[in-house]
């Protein structure tokens, strides 16, 4: 096994569960499917079982891991995806089934997931997503790049159209949700036209959060054997400060949007500049900082934000969750 089924948080509030391993996407630029393998979906009732397991125990809220959650599929075990006939694969438990599994175990647990590819990200998924309070209204959608041509050179699998109908269906089926992204910047053959696509798409989306950075070749890659590492240091360094300034001002915009609203916030500890401050984070996965007064960590809070900083909303509690 190379990840381990369960790993609890140390604030004893929050767990990582492991609902498969290994990765069947053969991204140019990863090493993953090298080290793990194929995929393979863990048993749907052991991962339930493991959820009413940390909830029992007091835990509040799971995170359901996998390289690429969307792709989840159980059949029962020992036959591989593509092995399936069309009848077993409608048969199988798929991801957004699954969701509703761990879902149903308490409205008082919190689902969140992570990550989704955006070739395998469903519809279904969405709308379980939408019908359960407690799944969390919060997708990592990488998308690598904003250019399709660098898309294929990286195998993705996908176009910028199909990117951008996957972000429609999120804003449509889940409006407000918060969505954060990978990018990797300077890839093999990028010109300045496609970094400018990318940078586009960055101003269409309106990303939450971002996780931003410049390629390096990594050794027995599907990139190493193909592509020349051809876009210079400085350049991709050039490129990627002006992705990072554009993510910037689109987290700081969604962070103001959030002040003058109350949020459901799951306590989850100290904050990290006073010990007479709480923090948590609200649906979309922002990070909220309020009084401590009376609550404990585990708490469902309701939070009127009245200010913020670049990433954090700050505000007081209004009336504590039932």
């Amino acid at each position: 096994a190379d990840l381990t089924p369960v790993r609890l948080g140390t604030n004893g509030v929050t767990a990582l569960i492991s609902i498969m391993r290994g990765c069947d996407n053969m991204c140019s630029f990863c090493v993953v499917p090298f080290t793990r393998g194929r995929e393979r979906s863990r048993d749907p009732e052991s991962i339930v079982a493991e959820a009413k397991d940390l909830f029992e125990k007091g835990y509040k809220e799971v995170t359901l891991l996998g390289q690429n959650v969307d792709s989840y599929l159980y059949s029962g075990g020992g036959l591989k995806k593509e092995l399936l006939t069309e009848e077993q694969k409608k048969a199988a438990t798929n991801f957004a089934q699954l969701l509703e599994k761990v879902a149903l175990v308490s409205p008082e647990l919190r689902i969140r997931f992570s990550t989704s590819h955006p070739k395998d990200m469903t519809d279904e998924v969405l709308e379980t997503m939408a019908k359960y309070e407690n799944i969390c209204k919060y997708v990592h959608l990488p998308v690598q790049s904003g250019n399709s041509k660098i898309l294929e050179a990286m195998n993705r699998g996908y176009t910028r159209e199909w990117y951008l109908n996957r972000i429609d269906a999120i804003n449509r089926i889940l409006p407000g949700c918060g969505i954060s992204t990978d990018i990797i910047t300077g890839f093999c053959g990028e010109t300045e036209e496609d970094h400018a696509d990318t940078l586009s798409l960055l101003k269409q989306v309106q990303y939450d959060y971002g996780f931003l950075f410049m390629y390096s070749e990594r050794p027995k890659t599907l990139a190493e054997r193909k592509y020349k590492d051809d876009v210079p240091e400085e350049i991709k360094s050039r490129r990627q400060s002006e992705i990072v300034a554009i993510q910037r001002e689109n987290s700081a915009i969604k962070t103001k949007a959030g002040v003058g609203k109350v949020h459901k916030v799951l306590i989850e500890g100290f904050s990290k500049k006073s010990n007479e401050m709480f923090m948590g984070r609200n649906t979309q996965n922002t990070v909220v900082v309020f009084p401590k007064e009376n609550y404990k960590k585990g708490d469902y809070v309701n939070v009127l934000v009245t200010t913020c900083t670049a990433s954090t909303l700050i505000g007081e509690v209004v009336k504590k969750q039932d």
